[in-house]
């Protein structure tokens, strides 16, 4: 995919310019100051980001088989129950 930047400046006045770019499949890079701060995508492109990091998000299920196995064993502290009336 080619990327070409636009400071913010001219990705406002040319916008529709980036638009029309990026839905060609060439994502565009806006960037602030010099440094690269924002990215438009197609939207086809951008469903493909999302499709891809929904499958590698853990399922609810991997994410509590992951938890740390208790042995059951585990130091008591000695607590005193406060007065109350």
């Amino acid at each position: 995919m080619q990327t070409k930047q636009w400071s913010l400046q001219d990705a406002k006045n040319k916008f529709s310019a980036v638009v029309d770019a990026a839905q060609q499949g060439k994502a565009q890079v806006i960037t602030r100051r010099g440094i690269p701060s924002a990215v438009v995508l197609s939207m086809e492109e951008f469903e493909k980001f999302q499709r891809y990091e929904a499958a590698k998000a853990p399922s609810f299920i991997d994410h509590l088989l992951s938890m740390p196995v208790d042995d059951g064993e585990f130091e008591r502290m000695d607590v005193q129950l406060r007065d109350f009336e």
